[in-house]
C-alpha cells in the first residue's frame, strides 16, 4: 500500500474543501436550518408527534441523511471528474499507485467532508429541538457507512459524467427525490398500505429507517434489513469501480 499517494490525494481534496468553505459548509448548514424552521416550526406546530417522537426531532435523522447523501455524492463526483476535465488524470494513472489507493484517497476525503458536515448539521439541530440519541455508536456507524457508500457512488458518477451538467444530474434528479420519498419527513406507516409496499422498493428507506432507529429506537423496517441494504449497496459500488479500472471505461477514452 502506497500510503504517501493516498495521503497526498486525501490532503489535496481536503485542502480544496477548506478553500471553498462557504460553498462546502456554510451553504448546506444554512439550507438545513431553513428546513428546521419550515418543517420543524411551521409544520411541526400542526403535527404533535410521530411514533411517540416530537415532529421537530423526528425529522432530524432525515435531514442529516439528506445532507450527507447529497454532499458525499457531489464531493466525490467532482473530486474525480475535475482531473478528467483538465487532463491530469493521466498523470494519476501513470503514477506507481493502484486503483485501490486512488479510490481510498478520493472516497476517503469525500466521506470525511460529508461526515464533518453531517455532524455539524446534527449539532445545529440542538438549537431547534431537544434530541436524545438512544444508540450513539450505531448512529455513528450508520453515518460513516452512508458517507462511504454514497462517496463510492459519487466516484462512479464522476467517472461516468461527460460534462458538468451530467455531474449534477443524478444527485439532483435521483438521490434528492429518493430521500424526500424515503421517509425523511414522515414515517412510511402514515401512508396508505399500497404505498407502504411501493415505498419499500426505495433503497433510501432502509438507510433513513436504520439511522432513525439509532436515535429513537423505532424504525419503519427491521434494523437487519437496513444493515443488509447498506452493505449490499456498498459492495455493488465497489464491484462497479473495480470493473471501471479493469476495463478503463470512461478513464482512458
Amino acid at each position: 500500500m502506497n500510503f504517501t499517494a493516498v495521503v497526498s490525494i486525501y490532503r489535496f481534496e481536503m485542502a480544496r474543501f477548506f478553500r471553498t468553505i462557504t460553498q462546502s459548509l456554510v451553504s448546506p448548514v444554512l439550507s438545513t436550518s431553513l428546513y428546521f424552521i419550515v418543517f420543524g416550526a411551521a409544520i411541526g406546530s400542526r403535527i404533535d408527534q410521530v411514533e411517540g417522537v416530537s415532529y421537530g426531532a423526528f425529522i432530524v435523522p432525515g435531514l442529516v441523511m439528506l445532507t450527507v447523501m447529497t454532499q458525499a455524492t457531489s464531493n466525490a463526483s467532482f473530486g474525480i471528474y475535475f482531473p478528467k476535465f483538465i487532463g491530469t488524470i493521466y498523470e494519476l494513472l501513470s503514477a506507481p499507485i493502484s486503483f485501490i489507493e486512488v479510490v481510498i484517497g478520493y472516497v476517503g476525503a469525500a466521506a470525511t467532508k460529508a461526515l464533518f458536515i453531517g455532524l455539524i448539521i446534527l449539532g445545529t439541530s440542538y438549537f431547534f429541538v431537544d434530541i436524545t440519541i438512544a444508540h450513539p455508536a450505531a448512529m455513528i456507524a450508520f453515518l460513516v457507512l452512508t458517507c462511504i457508500s454514497f462517496s463510492l457512488l459519487g466516484f462512479i458518477i464522476g467517472i461516468w459524467a461527460g460534462n458538468f451538467e451530467q455531474l449534477q444530474l443524478i444527485p439532483l434528479l435521483v438521490i434528492t427525490p429518493l430521500v424526500f420519498l424515503g421517509g425523511s419527513f414522515y414515517s412510511i406507516s402514515m401512508l396508505p398500505e399500497i404505498w407502504q409496499k411501493i415505498t419499500l422498493f426505495n433503497p433510501v428507506v432502509y438507510l433513513i429507517s436504520g439511522f432513525r432507529w439509532a436515535f429513537f429506537d423505532t424504525a419503519d423496517v427491521p434494523i437487519a434489513m437496513s444493515l443488509g441494504a447498506i452493505a449490499l449497496f456498498t459492495v455493488a459500488c465497489l464491484a462497479v469501480i473495480w470493473w471501471i479500472f479493469r476495463t478503463g471505461w470512461r478513464i482512458r477514452q
